[in-house]
């Protein structure tokens, strides 16, 4: 690392802040679509009293699932010991930060009254997977941000693995815990599994990375300095490594629901007579999400920048479709109330519930979104976190 100068970017070109602009604009059409539904309660939404979670909540779960694997790259720096990896650690470390909170900031804002969070802070149900989550966020936001200070203040610097260490293990609980939001969930047919947790993680690693990567170009692009293809070759690899295990882990979820009778309706559902779910399946979180990107990195077309690029954008778009079709799929499929048994009611028994993103909702989630990016941009340029180049000799000399 001695050989590597960290340098906040100068941020005072019109293109920088016309890019703070353009963010800012999608925050405001974030929040007034907040005000919007806050005032006016879900019943402008797409959301009804069956389906509760609806497209804010993809977006929130999708930045949160992010926001662990984005810090990937630190801890490969930090807890394995990888010289290549070490400047791209600082990088790492904000971008986790600043997803967490633009999931968080949905997350909290999607709720019928915001005003009472203050509930859910005070009033602990410790067998409640939602209770242990409040204080894994809040771990995380501590953890990663005593990891980033190690990492930019010599006078700690001694301090960084043991830091790094301890927000690689607290990470991977909070997936587990996110994941485990819809594994304990057995009112859900679709849920009510072990697979989640460890798939929960697995596809933090890839959407993370994903992001990190174009972020990372998008910075070095933007700011005239230097990314050998060095790092990018390394860094695409290992995205490939992680979609695959993505799609590893969904087959297994699916093959392991299949072998059994009770869930052969709900896998019909999903990956047969499902509509919008089917095809969000098949189209966008598979082929998509993630056969498409294989392809690409794993072919000559993974040599070339723009075609990295068009690969981690297709990762992100079918993360998305996952999350919609883990969210909404599950929450549309009628509720198994008495196994064995038919019920009859006026109450929707036995109907496939039908759910449409409404206007505010779409903007609440890119404003969370705009805002994990907002944070980045302006840390970029406060706080040295980006090295002054990373060509091919500079990367070369950090793994001899």
């Amino acid at each position: 690392m001695a050989s590597i100068t960290f340098r906040e970017v100068e941020g005072s070109s019109l293109k920088y802040w016309l890019l703070l602009g353009g963010l800012g604009l999608f925050v405001l059409f974030g929040a007034l679509s907040w005000n919007y539904m806050h005032h006016h309660g879900h019943v402008v939404s797409g959301m009804d009293n069956q389906i509760v979670w609806g497209l804010p909540h993809v977006f929130a779960v999708f930045l949160i699932v992010a926001a662990s694997g984005a810090l990937n790259v630190a801890s490969i720096a930090s807890v394995f010991n990888k010289p290549l990896y070490k400047p791209l650690a600082p990088l790492s470390a904000i971008l986790a930060l600043a997803l967490m909170l633009g999931g968080l900031l949905v997350l909290v804002l999607d709720l019928g009254r915001s005003d009472r969070l203050i509930v859910a802070m005070t009033n602990f149900n410790f067998k409640s997977m939602f209770t242990w989550n409040v204080f894994l966020y809040s771990g995380f936001f501590a953890l990663v941000g005593v990891y980033l200070w190690t990492m930019l203040d010599r006078n700690v610097k001694t301090y960084s693995k043991t830091a790094g260490t301890a927000a690689f293990i607290w990470r991977l609980l909070l997936t587990t815990g996110t994941g485990s939001l819809f594994g304990f969930l057995v009112a859900r047919e679709l849920y009510g599994s072990a697979m989640l947790a460890p798939m929960f993680i697995i596809m933090s690693f890839a959407y993370g990375l994903a992001i990190y990567l174009m972020v990372l170009v998008a910075a070095y692009a933007w700011s005239g300095r230097t990314l050998g293809d060095a790092v990018m070759m390394r860094l695409k690899s290992l995205l490939a490594v992680f979609v695959a295990a993505v799609l590893y882990f969904v087959v297994v979820h699916h093959l392991t629901n299949l072998y059994f009778t009770k869930y052969h309706a709900v896998e019909a559902f999903i990956l047969r007579d499902g509509g919008i779910f089917t095809t969000l399946f098949w189209v966008g979180q598979i082929v998509i999400g993630g056969v498409v990107p294989l392809v690409i990195l794993l072919s000559g077309l993974g040599r070339q920048r723009a075609w990295i690029l068009v690969a981690c954008a297709l990762v992100i778009l079918g993360g998305v479709a996952q999350m919609y079709v883990t969210i909404i799929g599950a929450q549309a499929y009628p509720l198994d109330m008495f196994p064995g048994l038919d019920e009859t009611s006026s109450f929707f028994d036995g109907e496939i519930h039908a759910y449409a993103p409404s206007v505010p909702e779409f903007f609440l989630g890119l404003g969370g979104v705009a805002i994990a990016l907002l944070v980045t941009t302006f840390a970029v340029k406060v706080l040295r976190l980006l090295p002054a180049s990373l060509d091919d000799a500079t990367v070369a000399k950090l793994e001899h």
